[in-house]
């Protein structure tokens, strides 16, 4: 067996399952936090492989249509989960998004990998008791299931480093995100 083919056999994938937030939506691949996340890895950690399998647009129904294929596909020894903001956006019932990623976290927990949840928040036009609801979903899934959560993963985004649409952050925005998950993510990998 070769060198290189040995240290791919040896390589543990790192799942990034999210929606636009993480795919990188309107910047190139290689700007966004997760391509990132794998450069730093190759110096910090080079035994992890950064697998991107998010989607601009995923729901938290079409990551559990998913979860279990990816899960199979990629075997992850930790998933970077982050979906909910597009469910959030289309009003969807707190209930229906907190039971479909508490299924999702299951899965996770099945196949004996960490889970570190990210979380989102909506813009305040959704209204005070279902935006206060909707941020509360995520310490309560992280306390729920005993998994370690990034609160909030646009913390401390200036508002020039969104794009047009106020939503996305942009290519500058990037490495902040980055800095903000890292804390969480570092001891799951020891």
């Amino acid at each position: 067996m070769s060198a290189l083919a040995n240290s791919a056999h040896s390589a543990q994938n790192i799942l990034v399952f999210g929606d636009s937030l993480s795919a990188g939506y309107g910047i190139a691949r290689t700007d966004s936090w997760v391509n990132l996340l794998q450069l730093e890895l190759k110096i910090t950690d080079p035994q992890f492989e950064v697998v991107n399998a998010s989607i601009s647009g995923e729901t938290t129904a079409g990551g559990l249509r998913r979860i279990s294929h990816a899960i199979q596909e990629h075997k992850p020894v930790v998933v970077i989960l982050e979906l909910g903001a597009n469910d959030g956006l289309r009003g969807s019932p707190i209930a229906e998004i907190e039971g479909n990623l508490s299924l999702i976290i299951d899965q996770i927990k099945k196949a004996n990998s960490a889970t570190l949840l990210i979380g989102v928040q909506l813009p305040p036009n959704y209204g005070p008791d279902y935006t206060r609801r909707f941020r509360a979903l995520y310490p309560k899934l992280a306390k729920k299931h005993r998994i370690t959560l990034v609160p909030f993963m646009l913390e401390g985004i200036a508002p020039e480093q969104f794009q047009a649409d106020n939503l996305h952050p942009n290519a500058a925005a990037q490495s902040r995100i980055l800095q903000n998950i890292l804390p969480s993510l570092k001891p799951i990998l020891r």
